[in-house]
């Protein structure tokens, strides 16, 4: 009776050894807030708050804070045709069916036996002398078969757990894959845009050229003007359209990649020229606290459940040290006659149990369990790095946009200093106080510094987008 009574607790040990260990969240470092946010609107910045799974609810449309319906339909597009988010749409396809495969271990498996066959048995294994004669003969079945395995040790319910923790993952990654897709879109856009922008510049300061160097030819021709200056006008002229040729060439290859994102061939997509205007608003985008980046980021989420995957599969390691159990069942008729297959003469039926124990294996499970381990301190590395990587990302992209916006205003004082300059140069120029040179020095200027302009308005508008990224899509 003592013996008895004891029974359960030695189940309950045997079971504690051989279950999954409790997963306990990674001791993550997480800062009160954001170094590089100072000067960033926190109009939307809840309280400080512990982090809860969030990183399934819908982001929202946040790129039509861009008020740009272009790119909206261009990211409808390439949710609809992009050839990576199918792959990642159907990884998750896989992971699921694998999900489903085995939780099937998780119920008996039932199926129908039907065949025939035909052979000659030895005299010896009938139990007849060396020499009977023994006749050919026919076997016809028909059974019904079960088989279901025990789960004493929690194989089965690991491995459904791992399965699960792996599809979760696979939705986790579709989700960044998507989010990295509507940012790539709007990114390239942009610097479409961009390019746009400075390829009107580019074009006007041709013309500008042009018309300088009509004019030069002119004067020269009248002999008011000496060869060095017409001579130094062409040179700028042909300069700038090596610039502007350049810069076509860049545009084009924006506009293969946008096609690409699209799912579209490159040769059956074009963008009309939008260049990207000084008064394009974009919109300020609150950073939040760091907690919530742990909610948000499918990246992260990701990671954390290939945390659980691995190690569900410490659980499935160790319950291979343990015995397994299988029940079998088959029942139907065998005759040596077909038509006398499915009388009740004919019938037969087995029922069986059969347990295995590993006894001596070389030491495998041992490693096995110490693999399974490892796997978990890794998956573990990498949910921390995932973490850290996550909050230099919004950072650099905080430091960026405010960066960027103190070399805007830099830039826009340069702007007009410079076209200052070049109208005083022409100025002076005209009045015979300064040389053509200094005309082209101004000139050249202007066009530095509008370039620099507009290639910081597309980096403002990028940069953007990347913040809206690194913080996992929405706000």
């Amino acid at each position: 009776m003592q013996a008895i009574k004891l029974i359960p607790l030695v189940a309950a040990v045997v079971l504690a050894g051989c279950a999954a260990p409790e997963l306990r969240a990674p001791d993550v470092e997480v800062p009160s807030g954001y170094k590089e946010a100072a000067g960033v609107d926190q109009t939307f910045a809840a309280k400080w708050k512990t982090a809860q799974p969030a990183e399934a609810q819908p982001r929202g449309e946040w790129w039509r804070a861009f008020k740009d319906e272009t790119l909206t339909r261009l990211i409808d597009d390439a949710t609809k045709a992009n050839q990576n988010l199918a792959a990642a749409t159907a990884r998750v396809k896989q992971a699921r069916a694998i999900a489903g495969i085995t939780e099937a271990d998780r119920v008996p498996q039932v199926g129908v036996q039907l065949g025939g066959q035909r052979g000659r048995a030895s005299d010896v294994s009938l139990g007849l002398p060396q020499g009977t004669p023994v006749s050919p003969r026919n076997t016809w079945q028909a059974k019904l078969t079960a088989s279901y395995e025990v789960d004493l040790f929690g194989r089965v319910a690991s491995n459904v757990s791992a399965a699960q923790a792996d599809a979760a993952a696979s939705e986790a990654s579709l989700r960044s894959v998507l989010l990295a897709l509507q940012a790539d879109v709007a990114q390239t856009y942009f610097r479409l845009r961009a390019a746009d922008a400075e390829l009107a510049y580019l074009n006007e300061t041709v013309r500008l050229r042009e018309e300088n160097v009509r004019i030069n030819q002119r004067r020269y021709d009248l002999g008011d003007l000496g060869e060095l200056d017409l001579e130094r006008s062409k040179t700028e002229l042909s300069t700038t359209r090596s610039d502007a040729i350049a810069l076509e060439r860049q545009r084009a290859q924006l506009e293969h990649a946008l096609a690409v994102l699209l799912g579209k061939p490159a040769a059956a997509f074009g963008m009309q020229g939008n260049p990207l205007l000084t008064s394009t608003l974009l919109p300020a985008i609150p950073p939040g606290l760091p907690s919530a980046l742990l909610e948000r980021r499918p990246d992260i989420a990701a990671a954390q459940r290939a945390m659980i995957a691995a190690n569900a599969r410490i659980g499935v390691a160790k319950s291979a040290r343990f015995p397994a159990l299988l029940l079998t069942a088959a029942g139907g008729g065998e005759s040596a006659d077909l038509s006398d297959v499915f009388k009740w003469s004919s019938r037969t039926w087995v029922v069986g149990a059969l347990m295995s124990l590993p006894l001596i294996d070389g030491g495998r499970n041992r490693a096995n369990i110490a693999r399974s381990e490892a796997a978990l301190e890794e998956s573990v590395a990498g949910y921390r790095q995932s973490v850290l990587s996550a909050f230099a990302e919004v950072e650099d992209n905080l430091v960026g946009l405010r960066t960027l916006a103190d070399q805007a205003q830099a830039i826009d004082d340069a702007v007009a200093s410079a076209r200052r300059s070049a109208e005083l140069a022409h100025k002076l120029y005209d009045a015979g106080r300064t040389s053509f040179l200094d005309v082209l020095d101004a000139q050249r200027n202007l066009l530095v510094v509008e370039r620099s302009a507009v290639q910081l308005r597309g980096s403002r508008a990028t940069a953007t987008v990347a913040l809206i990224r690194s913080l996992g899509g929405g706000w």
